[in-house]
């Protein structure tokens, strides 16, 4: 099953927009439409043992205090996880993490998601449907119902930013 089939199956709803690939988040500015709801910033973070692994979704112009960040996560020290790491996990390439790869660890549930408050006031948002050449942009209902689906942990919370 891929990404749209489940999406379809679970009744999660969607507003499709191609794009050239992109990358980072100014790559999303530069090259793809003004799209409703709002955009997000993606990272995937490991604990130091690597026995944990956090998705952290962020508006995409927050800069995140990686230093305070293992306080709101409730662990060690963390680091960026390696691409090899993400590959293995969330089934994806760097520059197309998303939440919606946690459709890709479904056996396992080794993924922690965390959401950030600021963000979750939006009434939607805009996610990679697992390749950066299209942009998804999806409700918070259908997040809600997405994260249900999938049997993630997943939490909303205020991440801590840079000063």
């Amino acid at each position: 099953m891929d990404i749209y089939q489940f999406l379809e199956k679970h009744q999660i709803e969607y507003q499709r927009f191609d794009h050239p690939p992109v990358f980072t988040v100014d790559d999303v500015h530069r090259l793809t439409p003004d799209l409703p709801g709002a955009g997000t910033k993606n990272l995937f973070f490991r604990d130091k043992k690597g026995a944990r692994h956090f998705l952290v979704v962020v508006p995409d112009d927050k800069r995140v205090d990686l230093k305070k960040l293992p306080a709101c996560l409730e662990s060690g020290r963390v680091s960026f996880g390696s691409p090899q790491r993400m590959k293995q996990t969330l089934g994806i390439e760097p520059g197309s993490v998303s939440l919606l790869a946690v459709f890709n660890d479904r056996s396992r549930h080794n993924v922690e998601v965390l959401i950030d408050a600021t963000l979750w006031e939006a009434d939607a948002f805009q996610f990679h449907p697992l390749l950066n050449t299209s942009t998804l942009v999806i409700s918070k209902d259908d997040v809600r119902r997405f994260m249900s689906a999938t049997g993630h942990l997943w939490k909303v919370a205020d991440v801590p930013a840079q000063e």
